[in-house]
């Protein structure tokens, strides 16, 4: 049950897959080449895990912080993205570019041959305590964990800012505030009967629809100065909104005109229509 021990026979098993690779000829045997690549994939992601969790249990405050996550699109946010940092890694040390235009990948050669050979470090060291004294990380140990988790998580930002634009503080901030219109829309519809806590904790389908369309009429008629406030330039709005500018300006001046009573039912229908 000792992680460094699950380390050991984890980093045994990725040293033997590679070994095979590196003695296959791929053109003669192509499918069992997929098949070892494909090992390769698993043990290179089992020893992450476990190297996670040693990292968890051995340096928990001293973790490089991960606040820059949520700069990240939501469809690159999945498990295994680890294990994508450490092949492109490779791919550059290689001369080889994944993704990314020649330029940068020149620029991130360096990060890569860095955080290849901690790795290298952190296995050699890791390997060598579990055979001495699996139940401890003396301090070169933690050193060594400390950098490599470092430079893993300098290498996964630059890696992704060159794939894609990440978002920038206003933005996560803009987003934040959606989130904020959203929770008071439903605590709103809750007071007003439009929807159930029945409803919510049983993840109505209906309510896909249903929310977003609540929203709206929060955002442009009962907190105006939030989110969707149209004062703001469609520069200055979130993205999920900005392109909806001019439309949002006609479905307020819509909704200015309608009586207490017919904005209750225009919500109502809302609540219901699909």
């Amino acid at each position: 049950p000792r992680l460094l021990s699950q380390f050991f026979f984890a980093d045994e098993r990725l040293t033997r897959v590679v070994a095979e690779i590196s003695g296959l000829d791929a053109e003669l045997d192509p499918q069992q080449y997929l098949v070892l690549l494909n090992q390769l994939h698993l043990s290179q992601a089992h020893l992450l895990a476990v190297l996670e969790q040693i990292m968890e249990e051995c340096i928990p405050t001293e973790r490089h912080s991960r606040d820059y996550l949520v700069k990240f699109p939501e469809e690159l946010l999945v498990d295994g993205l680890g294990n994508h940092m450490l092949f492109a890694a490779e791919c550059l040390l290689a001369g080889t570019f994944p993704e990314v235009e020649e330029v940068d990948g020149s620029q991130l050669r360096p990060q890569a041959r860095n955080l290849l050979c901690s790795l290298e470090l952190v296995r050699t060291v890791l390997r060598e305590q579990s055979l001495s004294q699996p139940s401890s990380y003396p301090e070169p140990v933690r050193a060594v964990l400390v950098q490599f988790d470092r430079l893993f998580a300098e290498f996964e930002l630059s890696y992704v800012s060159s794939l894609v634009t990440v978002k920038s503080p206003e933005e996560i901030y803009r987003q934040q505030e959606i989130i904020v219109l959203f929770c008071e829309t439903v605590e709103r519809a809750l007071h007003l009967g439009y929807l159930t806590q029945e409803m919510i904790d049983g993840y109505e389908p209906l309510l896909m629809f249903t929310i977003p369309r609540l929203a709206i009429i929060s955002g442009l008629l009962i907190y105006p100065e939030g989110p969707l406030s149209l004062e703001r330039s469609p520069e200055e709005m979130s993205r999920v909104f900005s392109p909806f500018h001019n439309l949002l300006k006609k479905i307020r001046d819509l909704l200015r005109v309608l009586s207490v009573e017919e904005l209750c039912l225009l919500e109502r229908s809302l609540c219901t229509a699909e």
